[in-house]
């Protein structure tokens, strides 16, 4: 399980032997509690000071040493008994003449490219906190200085520069979850270990480590009882490296959502009813449009389209409706999308399928109706008697709230079925078909829609400018999935007419 690295006479886990042994600018280490990744690259960072290189520590929020790795360092430094190591206010030094300092990334990302020049080795600790924008800016930054560069031209054997980053997988729609991660995602799942031209990436989590290493880090008492306590997206997040895709008030969990992957598939039923497209046309800057397709409980389709404008982006949408052979077609039509009406009636013109437009910010739908599904945030919907029932324009601010309600009771719905085996009417579920592509991405949109608490008890979603705020990115695909549950009158299916003589009294030709 571990391995001693030539001429560092360091002992690490045997994962982190390619990180440490072969050349490659860029180097992921990715995994959960108690894997050691952060103690393992304090330990080449400090055998690479004592050769005299020089190496920045950084995170991206970062305001004091007493927020760096510094005392990760020292503690190795102390564990191993190294030798030649001075330790400053700002940083460690060796005797060699190597040294390194810490910097914070993302209150001025630009003065750093200066200092980041001519440097052997960056070390990013919590690189799931990294934003895009540091990002660009790091990875064009480090890079040789002057001298290095002239040998480089010159023929010279010259080492590049590398940058090592340390991280759990926060959400999957995350910075180097997007560049980097996602492209890797089958390859760690399969053996741990993912390499290309531009990347090296190695997963480790606790379950890789020497048994007599993790029992003496004192951390399995802490894992059985989160086992055992917390919810398990939380606990797998944790101490095995997934993907967290929930956010503060999320009113979809991730359980339910992975549940509801091929739930019509698990538990035996099958599409019925009306195909209906959505679409986001999604005004709001550069955020991508979004499409799905729903056939009765069952999405077949749900994407996003990064390019285009309004118009091209509508086109797109209706053009994927009509080739899935849709029933009803709606769109969103608070704000810019309130200009796509002639456009959508031109593109379906002839095709037999209807269109209506969505606007989420109106009052509920059959305002009067009660709501029959009343229950606490994570506890079974239940009917109530008629004493505690509330009305739909008594229990949601607005359409989109309405519609994102009935979206979470069609998830937790699926997860008592499939989880549970408590039986639901298929009609009152949802699916998502695994054919659908960038599921993560689905997922961390879905399972990242937060509830507004406000004063009249209402139920209510936070919107996108709201989202955006607290850096969540606008949930395109998603707010399809919950416009097509809106209800619409869809026509019977169409028969093409031909004309019937009467040939004989036996029938009809």
């Amino acid at each position: 399980m571990s391995e001693e690295v030539e001429d560092l006479d360091i002992e690490y886990v045997k994962n982190l032997i390619p990180i440490f042994t072969k050349p490659k600018r860029i180097k992921i280490i990715v995994g959960g509690r108690g894997s050691t990744k952060s103690t393992g690259v304090a330990d080449y960072v400090n055998a690479n000071m004592s050769v005299g290189q020089l190496w920045c520590c950084a995170r991206e929020h970062q305001n004091s040493i007493e927020e760096s790795v510094h005392r990760t360092l020292l503690d190795e430094i102390d564990r191993l008994g190294l030798a030649g190591f001075i330790p400053s206010k700002t940083g460690i030094d060796h005797a060699s003449g190597g040294r390194n300092f810490y910097r914070g990334l993302s209150r001025n990302i630009s003065s750093l490219k200066s200092t980041l020049s001519g440097i052997d080795g960056l070390w990013i600790e919590e690189g799931e906190d990294l934003s895009e924008n540091t990002l660009r800016v790091l990875t064009a930054s480090v890079r040789l200085n002057a001298k290095d560069s002239e040998r480089l031209i010159a023929g010279d054997d010259v080492k590049m520069p590398e940058i090592i980053i340390t991280m759990n997988r926060g959400s999957s729609n995350g910075a180097v979850a997007k560049k980097w991660l996602k492209r890797a995602d089958k390859e760690l799942k399969r053996c741990g270990y993912y390499e290309d031209e531009a990347v090296m990436i190695v997963e480790m989590n606790y379950t890789d480590m020497p048994e007599e290493w993790f029992l003496a880090s004192g951390l399995e008492v802490e894992r059985k009882d989160d086992y055992l306590n917390l919810p398990r997206a939380q606990y797998d997040h944790k101490w095995l490296g997934a993907y967290l895709d929930e956010v503060a008030n999320s009113i979809i969990p991730v359980e339910w959502f992975d549940a509801a992957i091929d739930a019509h598939i698990k538990l035996g039923f099958k599409p019925v009813g009306a195909k209906i497209a959505s679409h986001d046309p999604s005004d709001l800057g550069p955020d991508p449009k979004g499409y799905s397709l729903r056939h009765g409980s069952v999405f077949l389709d749900i994407r996003e389209l990064a390019s285009g404008d309004v118009n091209e982006g509508c086109d797109w949408a209706t053009n994927l409706a009509i080739e899935a052979g849709a029933h009803w077609f709606n769109w969103d039509c608070d704000g810019l999308g309130v200009t796509l009406r002639r456009q959508v009636s031109e593109s379906l013109a002839g095709t037999g399928i209807k269109w209506s437009m969505f606007k989420g910010s109106e009052s509920p739908d059959n305002p009067d109706d009660i709501y029959m599904s009343i229950g606490a945030e994570n506890e079974p919907a239940v009917q109530v008697d008629k004493q505690q029932a509330r009305t739909n324009k008594d229990t949601f601010r607005n359409k989109r709230s309405q519609y994102y309600w009935a979206l979470r009771d069609r998830f937790y719905n699926t997860y008592r079925a499939v989880e549970k085996g408590i039986y639901t009417d298929p009609g009152e579920m949802i699916s998502l078909s695994s054919d659908i592509e960038n599921m993560d991405l689905i997922r961390s949109e879905v399972c990242r829609i937060p509830r507004k608490l406000n004063g009249n008890g209402l139920i209510q979603i936070l919107s996108k400018v709201e989202m955006a705020k607290l850096e969540i990115d606008s949930p395109n695909m998603s707010d399809t999935m919950m416009m097509s549950l809106a209800a619409v009158q869809t026509a019977p299916p169409r028969i093409k007419a031909r004309t019937v003589k009467r040939t004989s009294a036996r029938g009809w030709t």
